[in-house]
């Protein structure tokens, strides 16, 4: 017989016999589909953002699946359409969740902080901050190198200045942007919410003074001056709380450094 055929006819012998294999395989091998998570999986986006507190999409719809998850609300990233898409596989209600909103808790850009060190490297603020806790002279700021930007899934968030900077318009709030910041300078905040504290720096006054123009130096005037003692000083540093802040604003106005925003 000619050599090519032969060959030709082995390897035809080979596909076939491959072919049920795989058919066998699927059929005794197969993992049964629950088909009310594959129904709930569709209706989620597939950002795998982690704002809902699961580990991406299939997380969240296996928990809703399984009954381990009450709320079908929790999806920043498919937002309205989502919700609705849930409550009508899931039969539930589609109650909104309260908005939510990313918020840096700094104010310190390239005009009004300094740089202890030239860092030249890899352009992540995970990387700067291996290296001395990062860069810039205030070791609680933001480092700008956009880990947050590269991580957020609704693309808005920007660095302007050594600055991170959210659009209100664009942010829906999941979190990725805040678990992605080595200095956890983020907060993820009820986009009602109006008076925040925008510094994490604890240090002392004196030394705040020497490294940035508008972070916290734990005056104590504000905690003085709000009218309804929501705010106290933690650690030099004006805290707000929101169960008792009226967002009147006094905080803001009497503020020296501005850092109440």
């Amino acid at each position: 017989m000619n050599p090519i055929v032969t060959a030709v006819l082995i390897l035809a012998a080979i596909g076939a016999v491959a072919a049920i294999l795989l058919v066998l395989a699927s059929k005794f091998l197969a993992v049964p589909v629950d088909e009310s998570f594959t129904k709930v999986r569709e209706c989620l986006p597939g950002a795998n953002c982690g704002g809902c507190g699961y580990p991406g999409c299939d997380g969240y719809a296996q928990a809703i699946v399984d009954g381990k998850e009450t709320e079908i609300n929790k999806c920043a990233a498919g937002g309205k359409t989502s919700l609705e898409a849930l409550a009508k596989v899931t039969g539930r209600e589609a109650v909104a969740a309260e908005p939510k909103i990313a918020v840096v808790c700094c104010l310190g850009n390239n005009d009004s902080t300094l740089k202890k060190e030239h860092y030249v490297g890899q352009t992540s603020c995970k990387a700067a901050k291996l290296l001395f806790s990062g860069d810039g002279a205030c070791s609680f700021g933001c480092l700008g190198y956009g880990d947050c930007a590269v991580a957020c899934p609704e693309q808005a968030i920007n660095i302007i200045n050594g600055l991170a900077h959210v659009n209100d318009i664009r942010c829906q709030g999941c979190g990725a942007c805040a678990r992605a910041c080595p200095q956890h300078v983020i907060r993820i905040l009820p986009a009602s919410k109006k008076i925040v504290v925008k510094c994490k720096n604890n240090e002392k006054g004196v030394h705040v003074t020497k490294i940035c123009k508008a972070g916290c130096v734990g005056c104590g005037l504000c905690t003085r001056k709000c009218p309804e003692e929501a705010i106290t000083l933690v650690n030099n540093l004006a805290t707000i709380n929101p169960e008792k802040c009226t967002d009147c604003g006094t905080c803001k106005e009497v503020c020296p450094r501005k850092c109440i925003l």
